[in-house]
């Protein structure tokens, strides 16, 4: 899965227990119609690749949804859920939003004017 929008905050990394988990998460806002804070984590290795972005930015984040259960000392289950990230690109205003490689401006295709009057029948069928 995949979502897009504007980073608004980008926290710094944080590692817990002895073994050194690190996580660092990052909160964008989608640009929709009804704008959404969206937290997402990165963990262990995936922190580093963050170094790069900054508050402000337009990006697109590949995200997997992870769920959990956990009972409680008194025997009552919950569940929970967290969005994690797994790779990040910068989105730029100028970028197409289809796939498609950019069409250059008309201006830079030159006219043909080559073309022979006989040439322009000469279809196979």
């Amino acid at each position: 899965m995949e979502i897009q929008g504007k980073i608004t905050v980008l926290k710094d990394t944080q590692v817990f227990g002895n073994k050194g988990f690190r996580k660092r998460e990052i909160v964008i806002n989608t640009q929709e119609q009804y704008p959404q804070p969206i937290l997402v984590e990165f963990v262990q290795d995936k922190c580093d690749i963050l170094d790069s972005f900054q508050v402000g930015q337009d990006v697109k984040i590949s995200i997997n949804l992870r769920g959990r259960e956990w009972t409680s000392p008194q025997g009552e289950v919950r569940y929970f859920n967290s969005i994690q990230g797994w790779r990040i690109e910068a989105l730029t205003a100028d970028s197409p939003s289809s796939g498609m490689p950019p069409m250059p401006p008309a201006e830079a295709f030159t006219p043909a004017d080559d073309i022979l009057e006989e040439d322009s029948d000469d279809l196979p069928f």
